[in-house]
């Protein structure tokens, strides 16, 4: 008989979504409440959420077989799910384009406005999709895009490098740290994030 994994070396069948690193980077406590108490946030009720997987399902409706030329995109596939054992990171990508350069990249819509401000979690989500799409693919992935849905589709280019790998790994083993030994975490630094957090009323 198998006994459960106490490290992130040992963990080799275990995986995280990126969804659930951006609620780490959000707070660390996420992690603890939800995946060692299995509490629910019940995301599914907010506005915001509903919204934006009804944008992600009608661009893939309606932008099916259009190629974005302009950034040298010569093929891609949509809605794709891809499992990492390599990074143990699984979820689903809106789109992979291949580039003529040879390289592919991930594109993400976001039923957001562009502010001129790039914020950390879409890099760390391009970037988690990056890897998977490197394990998966064996090509390199040197970029993601962003399509901002509200600012009329904006488009902006993010560069992915070595440091931002590192960062991302980073956090999938913070977060295999806190699953696997059950250590309740410090919150966030931020304590603006609390008013709007959903486990305020259990956290201390």
């Amino acid at each position: 008989m198998r006994s459960e994994p106490n490290s992130f070396s040992e963990a080799v069948e275990l995986s995280v979504t990126p969804s659930l690193v951006l609620e780490f980077l959000f707070c660390p406590r996420f992690i603890y409440f939800m995946e060692c108490l299995n509490i629910p946030q019940h995301e599914e009720l907010r506005l915001k959420v509903q919204l934006g997987r009804s944008v992600h399902e009608n661009k893939q409706r309606i932008n099916k077989d259009y190629l974005r030329k302009k950034i040298g995109c010569i093929k891609k596939e949509i809605s794709v799910y891809l499992n990492s054992p390599k990074h143990h990171i699984r979820g689903l990508l809106d789109e992979v384009l291949w580039l003529k350069d040879g390289t592919l990249a991930p594109m993400e819509y976001k039923f957001a406005s562009y502010r001129e401000r790039l914020f950390r979690t879409y890099k760390f989500q391009l970037t988690l999709q990056a890897l998977m799409i490197e394990d998966n693919y064996e090509l390199p992935v040197q970029r993601g895009f962003l399509v901002f849905v509200r600012s009329k589709n904006h488009l902006l280019t993010i560069p992915i490098g070595d440091r931002e790998r590192l960062q991302a790994k980073k956090a999938i083993e913070q977060i295999f740290d806190i699953i696997l030994t059950g250590k309740f975490p410090s919150r966030t630094r931020s304590r603006a994030k609390c008013a709007d957090c959903c486990y305020k009323n259990i956290c201390v």
